[in-house]
């Protein structure tokens, strides 16, 4: 598809108050209501990763919106410019943060949009997808074991305390110990509240149904040529040996979403650019 100017991004808030979730709105280059290429909802991922990330969503977001795409990037509940404050998010407020964003962009665009996730926004988008009709999946680095990364967001407590106190208690265990018990934790500068972190520890993609849409499924690795990862491939399998329609790509570059320094990955715009055009072609 031939990239044309797209407008400029349209940043407001949808809706007032609490329910205030900031968004930014990329309209499609020259594309009539009705007629774009395709329509996607951006979901971020957690805590630092968003701030982290959003670079490499800026870019891919313009880009297609070049490519007569409409995309609308939406802060959840207490992240980002929302209204809210990170140690209120629960899961479920999230998943009607999705659900918000879905109609406002149907109805902005005359198309059932797709879901984009990063990460952990991959899983919510996952989560989201086994209850609610959307058209594609676009995956990029995705979390399929809310355990896992609860245990990973752990270990920074556990550095810190390292770093402060010269030990590190009991690690995770202690402070999944101090979860369940009630006690909201600090967490690099994050407030994380016991029922959200439960709900993440709970979440876990190989339990969900195979998609019933396209799915796009994108890994970084450090070199290029090298296969997906065990643990995706196996999630990958189980979708496609159900029936699922699941297209892997593993490119090089940084791991954009925890570098100290902010990233680009061109490789990762690149073909996923390349992917979703022929994507459309196809269909």
């Amino acid at each position: 598809m031939h990239a044309t100017a797209a407008p400029p991004p349209q940043p407001f808030f949808l809706d007032g108050g609490a329910a205030a979730r900031f968004c930014l709105y990329h309209a499609p280059a020259h594309a009539p209501a009705g007629q774009c290429a395709g329509a996607w909802l951006y979901l971020h991922p957690f805590a630092e990763e968003m701030n982290k990330s959003r670079r490499m969503a800026a870019l891919l977001a313009r880009a297609l919106a070049a490519q007569g795409h409409a995309v609308l990037q939406l802060d959840l509940y207490g992240c980002g410019d929302s209204a809210g404050d990170f140690g209120d998010a629960r899961w479920e407020t999230w998943r009607d943060d999705v659900l918000r964003g879905l109609q406002w962009l149907e109805r902005q665009c005359g198309r059932r949009p797709g879901l984009w996730g990063l990460r952990l926004g991959a899983l919510l988008a996952l989560d989201v997808a086994a209850t609610v009709d959307v058209p594609a999946l676009l995956l990029w680095q995705p979390i399929t074991s809310g355990a896992q990364c609860l245990t990973q967001f752990l270990r920074l407590k556990v550095a810190s305390q390292m770093l402060t106190d010269g030990a590190a208690g009991n690690g995770t265990a202690a402070l999944r110990h101090a979860l369940a018990a009630g006690e909201a934790l600090e967490i690099a500068g994050y407030r994380l509240d016991p029922a959200l972190a439960a709900a993440i520890d709970g979440c876990d993609g190989t339990r969900l149904p195979a998609p019933a849409c396209p799915v796009h499924w994108y890994e970084v690795a450090a070199d290029s040529g090298r296969p997906l990862s065990p643990a995706a491939a196996r999630v990958t399998d189980g979708w496609r040996a159900a029936g699922a329609t699941v297209a892997t790509h593993v490119v090089a570059g940084p791991q954009f979403w925890a570098t100290q320094e902010i990233e680009e990955c061109p490789a990762l715009l690149d073909a996923t650019l390349r992917h979703l055009a022929a994507a459309c072609h196809a269909a």
